[in-house]
């Protein structure tokens, strides 16, 4: 089947594997993305889960709470220039208010609430400005925390106590550093979706499968794995980056707060953008044309 340019791009962008790499995995898979990006990740030419999103975009990510409420947008350019200028803060600043007051339904809203003065910041420097993606928090059990890293990520922990005082505070602030840094996918090993069980198994079996392991072992090895997933993907399962003696779960209960975590969300600035490069798009065309 024809592999198309656009394909081939994609996938090169969200696995960091080369080109022609990318343009024989979409050929072994049909055409299947998921596929093709776990067959990379089977040969090792994709860098696993860690790597699969590439911070490549210039701009910013902002976080706000407000009362009950948080939200985290983010909002890209072209160059560290205009996104480290006043005029570009500001405007990613003034996103992250629309999303708290206006609570648009998605991005395609958002972008039509900010259009004009996205419009007007792009005559202004020159540069693409692109209200890329945000998300919205809203709680009525405990509260919000946030945390933000230098602009490049901001993350959202929705803590459910019946007592908000300044310990609960203080603990959510420590949840939502840790998101940034532990980058986990769920809340809890229970939260954990048979597709992903499934996609992961299959991926583990591939690996050991090319590692030359006897096929008898195979299944034994990839339930150990699994068993271990948890505690890499489940926000409570993992070693609390302040203090790697204790899993999330334990400070849960350790704080005496009563708190529990709710969901989360994080924001990678530039996840799944690739900057620019000379003659990318040509060399790309030129090798699905073959």
């Amino acid at each position: 089947m024809a592999i198309s340019a656009a394909d081939v791009k994609k996938l090169r962008e969200q696995t960091g594997a080369g080109m022609m790499d990318c343009k024989k995995a979409l050929g072994e898979t049909s055409g299947d993305f998921e596929a093709a990006v776990d067959y990379l990740r089977t040969k090792g030419l994709a860098a696993a889960a860690k790597k699969q999103s590439r911070v490549a975009a210039e701009g910013a990510v902002v976080t706000v709470v407000e009362g009950t409420v948080g939200v985290a947008v983010e909002v890209n350019c072209e160059t560290d220039f205009v996104a480290k200028g006043e005029d570009f803060q500001g405007f990613a600043r003034d996103v992250a208010g629309v999303v708290l007051k206006e609570n648009p339904t998605n991005v395609d809203a958002l972008k039509e609430l900010t259009n004009e003065a996205s419009t007007q910041l792009t005559l202004k420097c020159g540069e693409k400005v692109d209200v890329r993606r945000f998300v919205r928090a809203e709680t009525t059990e405990g509260f919000i925390s946030s945390y933000n890293h230098g602009g490049k990520i901001g993350t959202l922990v929705v803590v459910k106590a019946g007592d908000v005082n300044d310990k609960a505070q203080e603990l959510g602030r420590d949840l939502a550093m840790h998101v940034a840094a532990a980058d986990p996918k769920f809340v809890s090993a229970d939260d954990i979706d048979e597709g992903f069980k499934q996609r992961e198994a299959e991926v583990y079996a591939a690996q050991l499968k090319e590692q030359g392991k006897p096929e008898n072992m195979i299944p034994n090895i990839v339930q150990g794995k699994l068993k271990k997933l948890a505690s890499e993907v489940c926000l409570l399962e993992q070693k609390f980056v302040k203090n790697p003696d204790l899993t999330v779960g334990k400070l849960l209960i350790e704080s005496g707060t009563g708190a529990t975590v709710s969901e989360f969300f994080k924001l990678n600035l530039g996840e799944g953008i690739e900057k620019r490069e000379d003659n990318l798009a040509d060399e790309v065309a030129k090798m699905t044309q073959k």
